[in-house]
């Protein structure tokens, strides 16, 4: 289960070895035909307990109003943007708790470690596969597997390091009304990663 996922990109690796996947966001961008159930809502809009049963749980709050990147205009947006934005993480947080299963919860470098606590783990996409930069930080629990970052030539790897050839792209993007969509997409290198880590093995 994915909260706050547009793409469906960290449920991916899950819909391909055969798990029910389902996703919650405000946008609805699923593909004709694809395996993973949506839900075009708000997740302060959803019990505690929606998550219950799921194998594993992952959300995306937007970092909009929290991440340092946007520091500057955060005075000009005031409280009101502050409460919106921890108020879906809060959301997040209560169903990942509530759900009993292992999850993770992601931002970039931002203000949530000041107003919840500092991040469990933080990554790069290079660190999995992605040949770009891009620090972000996970909260976990529920006995959630951080993947290994692995340098190149392991061939038993499940992920493998490999050099940000593409530098910070994600930084770069010039301005557009998709800006804040595509800077937010789930490095895929990442996604199977995390799923190969805490996948259910016989």
């Amino acid at each position: 289960m994915s909260l706050c996922d547009r793409t469906g990109n960290m449920v991916q690796p899950w819909i391909e070895a055969g798990y029910e996947a389902v996703t919650v966001d405000l946008q609805h961008v699923v593909p004709e035909g694809s395996a993973r159930r949506h839900y075009t809502m708000s997740v302060t809009e959803l019990p505690k307990d929606f998550a219950v049963g799921a194998v594993c749980v992952f959300a995306f709050p937007p970092c909009t109003h929290l991440a340092v990147s946007g520091a500057r205009w955060f005075k000009a947006k005031g409280l009101p943007a502050l409460i919106e934005g921890l108020s879906i993480v809060n959301a997040c947080r209560e169903i990942c708790e509530e759900s009993g299963s292992p999850w993770m919860l992601e931002n970039p470098v931002g203000t949530l470690a000041t107003y919840w606590r500092e991040p469990d783990y933080t990554f790069d996409p290079c660190d999995y596969g992605d040949p770009y930069t891009k620090k972000t930080c996970l909260w976990t629990g529920g006995g959630f597997n951080m993947p290994e970052k692995v340098a190149a030539g392991d061939m038993f790897a499940e992920a493998t390091v490999v050099e940000p050839t593409l530098g910070s792209m994600i930084h770069r993007m010039p301005p557009s009304e998709d800006r804040g969509d595509l800077r937010s997409i789930t490095p895929m290198g990442f996604a199977r990663a995390v799923f190969n880590a805490n996948v259910l093995k016989d």
